[in-house]
């Protein structure tokens, strides 16, 4: 078991982090806000923060979307667990991932000044039309946050259906590669691996 601290009798922080999407324009979009200090400083990040004593979960992650967003009457689904005591450089933090889902992406405004503001950027510009396997683990270790078996990984992802082989290659630092492509363009929900 790996930890960051050495104190044998420190806890982990808990924390929230939504992934808000939004339909707009005829897609989906998500929304980030930008990391304003420490050493993931000017990076994007999901909408969240820590879970206060004696706070539910389900109370804090509306709390955190509400400071970043304006948000009240939301529909919020938990989704994951990351619990990697490495994922955080300065604590351990484990959290709890939910997914929001808005009719509107106008919807969302800042309340604070001190809260910094969002972007919405197009979910489809996360991985062009025909994509390699290599390019769709990459999105997955990013989104969960945490490597992923590859073996395991192609193995699961083509036994779902929801991938047709492509036309042609793609030259990388190594051979071809295939592409690949959704058989489907419109948004799914896949189980996360």
């Amino acid at each position: 078991m790996r930890s960051t601290n050495n104190n044998r009798h420190a806890r982990p922080k808990v924390a929230v982090d939504t992934v808000l999407f939004a339909r707009s324009d005829g897609g989906v979009r998500c929304y980030l806000i930008p990391v304003k200090g420490g050493p993931l400083k000017d990076r994007w990040a999901f909408p969240g923060g820590l879970v206060r004593v004696g706070e539910m979960l389900d109370d804090a992650a509306r709390r955190q979307l509400h400071s970043f967003t304006g948000l009240d009457e939301v529909y919020l689904e938990q989704l994951f667990t990351f619990g990697d005591p490495s994922r955080d450089p300065n604590s351990h933090v484990v959290s709890v991932a939910y997914m929001a889902l808005l009719p509107d992406a106008s919807a969302v405004r800042s309340l604070r000044e001190d809260t910094p503001t969002g972007q919405w950027f197009e979910v489809s510009s996360l991985l062009p039309r025909e994509f390699t396997f290599a390019e769709l683990e990459e999105l997955y270790t990013v989104i969960l946050n945490r490597p992923i078996d590859r073996r395991n990984f192609r193995r699961r992802i083509m036994a779902m259906g929801i991938l047709k082989k492509g036309h042609g290659t793609r030259r990388g630092a190594h051979r071809p590669a295939s592409l690949y492509s959704f058989t489907r363009q419109s948004l799914q929900t896949i189980e996360m691996l």
